[in-house]
């Protein structure tokens, strides 16, 4: 029996949803972050030195990294290829893009969307009064500088490529817009602004019934803004 180490509000999210796309039977070892600190609880430790989810367990086998076991997951369970490029040839087109957006989605989108939550909350941070000026103007400057940019950046990208082909891959639903779900989600969250093609992928995934039972089955899903 597949076994998902599950964070609830976390990338874990996706394993789910790929499972139930799959239809493949699966358990949930579920996680509460800690409501203050957002955090993952240091049960998690247990299970992989990071104390971070996703973590899978299939057999013996154990999988950290969402990209990795959404990769693991196609290649071993969905044999018709319906979420994933088949593997001939190795320069298809659908195939390369299919991996570059499964390795986009963290080593790319993410971090300009992580270090604008984290500059985010240094701004509210509690603190001595005297010391809130020195703090928001470090992190508006940051952002000013080099995060904001990035950020548009990286979100106008990805709004040109979702308005050039319905999915990331192509034109059809692959591992690769499960991957990039999340950091969709985060982007329209926090900084979405007017960008209607990542808002109708979001409607889309929104509305596949295998997405719909992921969230019965894991909880309530909203990033952390």
């Amino acid at each position: 029996m597949i076994r998902v180490h599950h964070l609830n509000n976390s990338r874990s999210q996706r394993v789910l949803w790929l499972l139930e796309e799959l239809q493949l039977p699966y358990e949930i070892v579920a996680y509460q972050r800690d409501p203050r600190t957002l955090l993952a609880p240091p049960e998690l430790r247990q299970v992989h030195p990071l104390g971070k989810s996703p973590v899978l367990e299939d057999g013996g086998l154990m999988l950290a990294e969402s990209a990795a076991i959404l990769e693991y997951l196609a290649e071993r369970y969905d044999g018709a290829h319906a979420l994933s490029p088949p593997p001939q040839p190795v320069d298809g087109p659908e195939r390369l893009r299919c991996r570059y957006w499964l390795h986009y989605a963290e080593g790319s989108a993410m971090p300009p969307l992580l270090l604008s939550l984290v500059f985010a909350r240094l701004r509210k941070a509690p603190m001595p009064f005297f010391a809130k000026p020195v703090a928001r103007g470090i992190a508006d400057k940051a952002m000013a500088a080099f995060v904001g940019p990035q950020l548009k950046l990286h979100l106008d990208y990805i709004e040109a490529e979702l308005g050039r082909h319905a999915w990331f891959a192509g034109e059809r639903f692959t591992v690769a817009d499960i991957q990039m779900s999340f950091p969709v989600e985060a982007a329209v969250a926090r900084a979405g602004g007017e960008r209607p093609h990542m808002r109708a992928f979001l409607e889309r995934i929104h509305a596949r019934p295998a997405y719909q039972r992921a969230l019965q089955r894991g909880g309530p899903f909203a990033v952390a803004g």
